[in-house]
């Protein structure tokens, strides 16, 4: 990678102003750099002969219809109040290199902007409702010597839209984020901020907002989540087909997963999520052997061993950040031992039951409480609680040491979605159609449980679909790949062969 030539640039010059002011501007960049010894005639240089490349024939983003109509629906949930939404900023992975940038969840819901540094802003109009403004960096300036000075300038970090452009692809008047913290520093009126993102926004409303009146906005957003429109079943619906891909690709080369590691599984996870999709919507679980028993196994450095079975946990996420979350338990050699078939088979019928619970007008609870069931009546079937009834092991929540985990939650553009929102919309909620669940159950039992037969312990097995609550039911939309054991045996086998 090569060295940036420019330091710590504080602020990108703003382009508008005099000739004279552009010209100290390119002075004061040349001064800020790394490299003192840029020459005038090379300034001079670099600020022409380059061709005019806007473009005025953009078509909106796939979404922009459904962005106006969440903010709609947002601006009349807090008329009268200035409402500040934060895309983010980059993140320093080390030194001056960045973590790939990803926006806040709520910024892109609103938006379809996925750009660093963005924010939303929705002025409260005097006649009702709101102006939507969404303020992002323009171009890099070519007089001044910004684009190519500066260390976020366009020639190091790729082209930006004009703001222009953006306004063609996002459907919304666009302004210049530089210009954002003195209006915020001079807004009068009650305003609410989507706290965590941008710690320089925050700064510029320090004395102009509240903890609570912040988290009414960050519940609400959440909340407006739980239902998913069409656009947001198309793109969950993809990111699923996409995962199924993933899955595949992960068997067929599982000979070459035991000669070196679990890292081999997840790298060829992640090619098929970055060619398919934006990147992995979570860090990939590829837990081989006793590893599957870690819930969260992200560390993906053990061994893969025929024999063994291989808890795979991962999902695509989307190019506009939708993402699938699936997980399937395979026999690395093919075929499950009759000890794997046998809990396999037990979380198999267990999410079968909590499938079958999830519809319309059913409670959130309900596919957990089925599944947690089906999971205790095989474990005091398998003489593991001494003589004591089903119903007492729930009541006691006996069966969670080999269960541990909720059965599900909600998804869409986050993994775990609508994680903010009030918990009788939620846990304690009804279940309507377009919500977007997953059904998880699993059977974990650990390398060092005294509790358990021996030839029980390090074996963990987990199964996870993708299920859209439909006026008449669900709609399983991971039903691509298998989950029954011999179905999973035979898609391995042709996928090997």
């Amino acid at each position: 990678m090569a060295e940036r030539t420019s330091g710590n640039q504080e602020e990108p010059p703003t382009p508008e102003g005099t000739e004279d002011d552009r010209a100290a501007e390119a002075v004061k960049l040349r001064k800020n750099g790394l490299e003192p010894q840029v020459s005038d005639e090379l300034a001079a240089n670099m600020a022409q002969g380059w061709a005019d490349t806007e473009r005025h024939d953009l078509e909106p983003v796939p979404q922009a219809a459904h962005t106006a109509r969440r903010r709609a629906a947002l601006s009349s949930r807090f008329p009268g109040e200035r409402l500040v939404i934060p895309a983010g900023n980059l993140k320093v992975r080390a030194n001056d290199t960045y973590y790939r940038f990803r926006p806040s969840s709520d910024y892109a819901y609103l938006t379809g902007d996925q750009t660093e540094n963005g924010v939303l802003v929705l002025e409260p109009r005097t006649d009702g409702g709101h102006e939507a403004t969404a303020y992002l960096l323009p171009r890099s300036d070519r007089e001044s010597g910004e684009f190519w000075l500066s260390d976020r300038g366009e020639l190091w970090d790729g082209r930006r839209n004009s703001l222009t452009e953006n306004e063609q692809l996002l459907g919304l008047p666009c302004a210049d984020v530089r210009t954002l913290p003195e209006r915020l520093k001079e807004a009068t009126g009650p305003v609410r901020l989507l706290r965590g993102h941008d710690t320089g926004v925050e700064a510029a409303l320090t004395d102009k907002v509240t903890a609570e009146r912040d988290e009414g906005l960050r519940v609400l957003l959440s909340e407006m989540r739980r239902v998913k429109d069409d656009f947001e079943i198309a793109d969950l619906r993809f990111a699923c087909e996409a995962t199924a891909r993933g899955f595949e690709d992960v068997v067929k080369v599982l000979d070459k997963a035991e000669a070196t590691s679990e890292r081999y599984i997840e790298g060829t996870f992640f090619l098929r999520a970055r060619v398919e999709g934006n990147d992995v919507g979570y860090a990939s679980i590829c837990a081989s052997g006793a590893h599957a028993t870690t819930i969260h196994w992200v560390r993906n450095d053990g061994r893969v061993r025929s024999g063994d079975l291989l808890l795979l946990d991962a999902g695509v996420e989307t190019r506009n950040l939708y993402t699938a979350d699936i997980t399937r338990t395979l026999p690395v050699g093919g075929r499950f031992t009759p000890l794997q078939r046998k809990i396999y088979d037990a979380v198999y019928e267990a999410q079968t039951a909590g499938i079958a619970a999830v519809g319309p007008g059913a409670a959130y609870r309900d596919f957990h409480d089925a599944a947690q069931r089906v999971l205790a009546e095989h474990l005091v079937a398998w003489g593991l609680l001494g003589d004591l009834s089903v119903d007492k092991v729930l009541e006691l929540g006996l069966q969670r040491r080999w269960t541990m985990h909720g059965t599900g939650h909600m998804l869409g553009i986050d993994v775990h979605d609508c994680a903010a929102a009030r918990t009788e919309l939620y846990v304690n909620g009804t279940l309507e159609p377009g919500i977007v669940l997953t059904v998880e159950p699993g059977l974990y039992f650990q390398a060092d449980d005294l509790t358990v037969p021996e030839e029980y312990r390090g074996i963990g097995v987990r199964i996870e679909d993708d299920i859209l609550v439909t006026e008449d039911g669900n709609e399983n939309l991971s039903a691509a790949l298998p989950r029954q054991a011999d179905e999973v045996e035979a898609w391995m086998a042709r996928l090997l062969a």
